[in-house]
């Protein structure tokens, strides 16, 4: 028999759903993970490349997502406005503190969850990590040098012309879907429906929301994580345009107590692209 879907209830009163896998007696405190998209929900993290096996993970899918409810307020979907789900979260199960994976734009999230609830994290992973929460901008010939690692792929020559317009800010939807390969570490059959399923998890007006006007303080918030003295762990994928390793490697730098793993062969989803290197660098970082 499946068990039931397990909710909670959101300060405002939106149903929220999360999953719960992994050893219910691991070590350490459970991982609470944050998807990306922003506003996708959670299965796109799935066992985070084989870290289910080893500890308990509990992925949120955030309101209007997945089995979430839709709020009966759409300002609601504003990243700021969600860190308290994420308390919520907590505080249904029960925990005075969780170890806390955000993915992507899911980072931007747990960043703003550190500033208003720092004594609440224990440990902290930001995989491939949005940066609008902290302010940090990649240069355009960062992202390009990235991408010229990727020239011996057969793909490369229209993908890489789509990603100059896009840094060049000429980018249309068409030159934003060809660039598509260049955020896996591999473009293969999987990926590629990796990369269609995730267009179809995603709650487009929700994410338009999410970086709504007054979302994000940076400077507020870089202020904030410069004191956050718990143990930080930035995971960047070789390859990644999105957030390549020298943004990473800068993000890693607003915190007093982090280190950075940079995955050879991953792209921005390093869990798939190096799933054995993922999962070591990770559980390694949570043990400790």
């Amino acid at each position: 028999m499946v068990a039931p879907m397990p909710f909670l209830t959101a300060p405002d009163g939106t149903a929220l759903a999360y999953h719960d896998s992994g050893p219910a007696s691991g070590p350490g405190a459970p991982l609470l993970c944050l998807p990306s998209g922003p506003m996708q929900d959670s299965a796109h993290l799935g066992g985070l490349g084989g870290l289910a096996a080893r500890r308990r993970l509990v992925r949120l899918d955030p309101r209007g997502t997945g089995a979430s409810a839709v709020p009966a307020d759409p300002a609601s979907y504003r990243c700021d406005r969600l860190v308290e789900d994420v308390e919520a979260l907590r505080a249904h199960l029960g925990l005075d503190a969780v170890d806390l994976l955000g993915h992507s734009a899911g980072a931007d999230l747990a960043a703003l969850y550190v500033t208003r609830h720092p004594g609440r994290v224990a440990r902290l992973v930001l995989v491939a990590p949005g940066t609008a929460a902290v302010g940090l901008d990649t240069p355009p010939e960062e992202r390009l040098t990235t991408a010229r690692l990727r020239s011996g792929e057969p793909w490369f020559g229209p993908a890489y012309a789509a990603l100059e317009e896009v840094t060049a800010g000429r980018g249309t939807a068409e030159a934003f879907g060809a660039v598509a390969p260049f955020f896996h570490g591999t473009w293969d059959e999987a990926a590629r429906k990796r990369h269609g399923a995730g267009d179809r998890r995603r709650n487009d007006g929700a994410a338009a929301a999410y970086g709504g006007e007054g979302a994000y303080d940076p400077p507020a918030t870089r202020a904030v994580l410069a004191e956050f003295d718990r143990p930080v762990l930035v995971v960047a994928g070789q390859g990644d345009v999105n957030t390549p390793p020298p943004t990473a490697a800068a993000y890693a730098a607003l915190f007093p107590k982090a280190e950075l793993a940079v995955l050879a062969g991953a792209g921005h989803f390093p869990w798939h692209d190096a799933p054995d290197a993922f999962t070591e660098a990770v559980d390694t970082f949570l043990t400790a």
